[in-house]
């Protein structure tokens, strides 16, 4: 007996077409990118234009700041009312966004820019041979130079970091790794506390504490080393922590599991992970204290000799040499305030060239990791 079967063919499924969306699109025609910068570049100009021949016509750059200033507004309300007609609502509030994130920027920049052109221009003049191998010693004129003001600065900020940076670092290191309860949280508001001291602050710290022992007359450059180590340890030790905190907790428990002290653990896989940023801190810090002068003026005081003690006499540093050059004018005047002005353009590329270096240190350690 035959047995038959029916084979049942699958129901067929409706076509649906796929749904069509509209992508977002701007106008057919929207405005050029340079529009904004163009319509309120003009406004400016022409109000400053106005105001300059409206006046006395005299060079006085800060009366044109208001006109520069409305020019301004009215730039921005033109460039927002036309790309609103334009291109749409969210085109002209992206378009003022942009215009104020980049007008505030500038802004910044103005002061920043007016100060370091003034010194390259007025320091230029100095910046020769003599004021890099001489001192001031027996110079009651022109001539002289800044070498003993170099030589305690180099001395004294290396005194300050070899006493600031191994206490940052192993305090940050107890924070991050061991802190916990109420002496971590004693350490850290002390921390933040040292962090807002006035700098003139830490330099009658120091010169008392030296002075309680040495007498009155203890005006040396270790003591300058101390008052600049007080205001660096803070900057070490905030920057270190978050430093070290950023190194993945993975690695800290990998080498825990394998059976390794927590000590040695900090010591091989923590610090080398975070040489980099630990490297750019030090850094930061010292560019921090290379420029303070109160501290420095209560603790070395200033002479015009060498001196390449740390434990004995008065020592120049580089800023009191330029406060000095610019409050105690002699016969030519022009000649100190020249010196003056060679000793802050200096300063100016010390620091430049730390924040380089550190740059420079962090990006090399990271590609050796």
């Amino acid at each position: 007996m035959a047995i038959e079967t029916t084979v049942l063919s699958p129901t067929p499924r409706p076509l649906v077409p796929p749904q069509v969306t509209a992508p977002l699109r701007g106008p057919s025609r929207p405005l050029p990118r340079s529009a904004s910068t163009a319509i309120i570049g003009g406004a400016i100009a022409l109000s400053v234009a106005t105001a300059w021949l409206g006046g006395t016509r005299e060079p006085n750059p800060a009366a044109l700041l208001l006109p520069a200033a409305l020019g301004a507004l009215v730039g921005m309300t033109v460039t927002m009312v036309l790309s609103w007609r334009v291109e749409g609502r969210r085109a002209s509030v992206d378009r003022l966004a942009t215009t104020l994130v980049t007008g505030s920027f500038l802004l910044a920049l103005v002061p920043l820019g007016s100060l370091v052109l003034t010194v390259i221009s007025r320091g230029l003049g100095r910046l020769d041979a003599e004021f890099f191998t001489h001192s001031m010693r027996n110079i009651t004129g022109a001539g002289g130079g800044a070498l003993h003001a170099l030589v305690g600065t180099l001395l004294i900020t290396g005194a300050a970091a070899l006493i600031a940076v191994p206490l940052g670092i192993l305090t940050a290191v107890y924070l991050t790794e061991y802190g916990s309860g109420r002496l971590a949280r004693s350490v850290t508001f002390l921390v933040d506390v040292m962090t807002g001291i006035p700098s003139i602050v830490a330099g009658l710290f120091a010169y008392a504490a030296f002075a309680f022992i040495l007498g009155p007359q203890a005006r040396m450059g270790i003591v300058g080393a101390v008052a600049l180590a007080v205001l660096m340890v803070p900057v070490v030790i905030r920057s270190s922590e978050a430093v070290l905190r950023l190194v993945p907790a993975d690695l800290r428990e990998a080498s825990l599991a394998l059976g390794v002290p927590k000590w040695r653990t900090i010591l091989k896989v923590v610090l080398p992970t975070a040489a980099g940023g630990l490297a750019t801190a030090v850094m930061l810090s010292i560019a921090r204290v290379v420029g303070e002068t109160a501290p420095l003026l209560i603790t070395a005081g200033f002479t015009a000799s060498m001196n390449y003690n740390l434990f004995s006499g008065r020592m120049q540093s580089l800023p009191v040499f330029v406060y000095t050059q610019f409050a105690n004018q002699g016969t030519p005047a022009e000649a100190f305030l020249d010196r003056a002005w060679t000793g802050a353009l200096i300063l100016i590329v010390l620091v430049m060239a730390l924040n380089l270096c550190a740059r420079l240190v962090a990006r090399r350690v990271a590609k050796q990791r």
